[in-house]
């Protein structure tokens, strides 16, 4: 697992593509695990600050419930349809997965919310190469560093 602040030092360009893509929107879609196992896709609000990636949670969230009972967790970024007739003009994608870990959260503006650290374990982004014609795969792993992988 790494923090936000270690995935950004060691791959610098890669990390401002999918910060890009993240901040693009307010909403994000996290994924997590219900009870039973089976997944659960929720609307969220992500925050990276001093080097760290964080997300704050509604008291008696599902999702709340859902990582507190398995703190694994998927981020994906907003998306968007790339234009009509211009492929490459799309900008792409990015997600993530990691496990959080629970950080005071002081400045909470509802009370008892909670504030989680996100610890990274892969980061994608995708998107496709200047002709528009090959699907790019750029992803990053902690203690493997980076990769890149074309499709047609």
């Amino acid at each position: 697992m790494a923090r936000w602040i270690e995935f950004a030092t060691a791959e610098p360009a890669l990390a401002r593509q999918v910060e890009e893509r993240f901040g693009i929107r307010k909403h994000k879609t996290l994924a997590t695990l219900r009870k039973d196992g089976s997944p659960r896709i929720s609307g969220i609000e992500v925050e990276l600050a001093d080097g760290e990636l964080f997300l704050g949670m509604m008291p008696g969230s599902l999702k709340l419930h859902d990582l507190e009972r398995d703190p694994r967790l998927a981020l994906h970024s907003p998306t968007v349809d790339p234009p009509d007739g211009h492929p490459q003009g799309w900008a792409g994608e990015a997600k993530l997965a990691g496990t959080v870990i629970e950080v005071d959260a002081p400045d909470s503006p509802v009370a008892g919310g909670r504030r989680f650290r996100v610890d990274i374990n892969e980061v994608v982004f995708t998107h496709l190469n200047g002709a528009g014609d090959r699907l790019v795969v750029e992803s990053w792993h902690p203690g493997r560093g980076a990769s890149k992988l074309e499709r047609s």
